[in-house]
Parts: structure tokens; C-alpha cells; sequence
């Protein structure tokens, strides 16, 4: 038996059956060279999110700050070190682009109360 006669994944099948007749539109795609699918789908469904379907422009950049990367976000200074500690036991492409850094909210953030008085119950 040769590999060609039970591996069905060896050839491209064309669309099955009566299905073309069935649909209205079918485009493929993906991103180029097919190295990284799932971010260019989230790219593009932002694409599509902002397309109106009349205007040839849409303001979608092609790339986020961190396109080909994974993040890591550790909470608290524990968790930094075990990152870091992590980091030098196994081989990584990347940096650290906010070192050591205390989140902090916007200077203008919760200074009015967004809830409005009623019926006798303050603020």
C-alpha cells in the first residue's frame, strides 16, 4: 500500500459537490507566506469592523506593536521574577519594552462620579 492511497491530505480537493452552486461568494486568503493565520485574521476582522462597503480607504494599520509576538504581563513583582527567571531557562526572540513599571490610572481618571444623586442619597 503507498502513502498516496490512504493520506487524503496529499492533494488540494476542489469544493465539494453542488456547494459552489450554493454560495454566493467564496474568496480565500490568508497572510502571505501562511506563517502566522490567526493574526492575520484578527488583523483583517478589524479591517472589515471598520469597512463601510462604499469607501476604498480604511484607516487599519497592517501591524500592532506586538504583531509577532506573545506578551507577558505579570501582576506582581513574584511573578516578574518568575518571568524573567523562565526567560533565561529557555530561548526567546524578544525584549522587555516596560521594565519594572507601577500601573498607575490617568490623572483625570475617577475625579467626578459618573452616578448622579436620587432621592435623597448623596453621591
Amino acid at each position: 500500500m503507498r502513502a498516496h492511497e490512504f493520506v487524503s491530505e496529499s492533494k488540494e480537493t476542489p469544493i465539494p459537490g453542488n456547494a459552489e452552486n450554493q454560495m454566493q461568494t467564496a474568496i480565500r486568503a490568508r497572510d502571505k507566506g501562511g506563517y502566522d493565520r490567526t493574526y492575520w485574521l484578527n488583523r483583517f476582522g478589524m479591517a472589515v469592523a471598520g469597512a463601510d462597503g462604499k469607501n476604498n480607504k480604511i484607516d487599519s494599520p497592517t501591524s500592532s506593536w506586538n504583531e509577532k509576538y506573545n506578551t507577558l504581563h505579570p501582576y506582581t513583582d513574584v511573578e516578574a521574577k518568575m518571568v524573567k527567571q523562565a526567560l533565561k531557562a529557555v530561548p526567546h526572540d524578544g525584549g522587555t519594552l516596560i521594565s519594572d513599571h507601577r500601573s498607575q490610572e490617568k490623572p483625570d481618571t475617577h475625579k467626578v462620579s459618573p452616578i448622579q444623586g436620587f432621592k435623597g442619597y448623596p453621591r
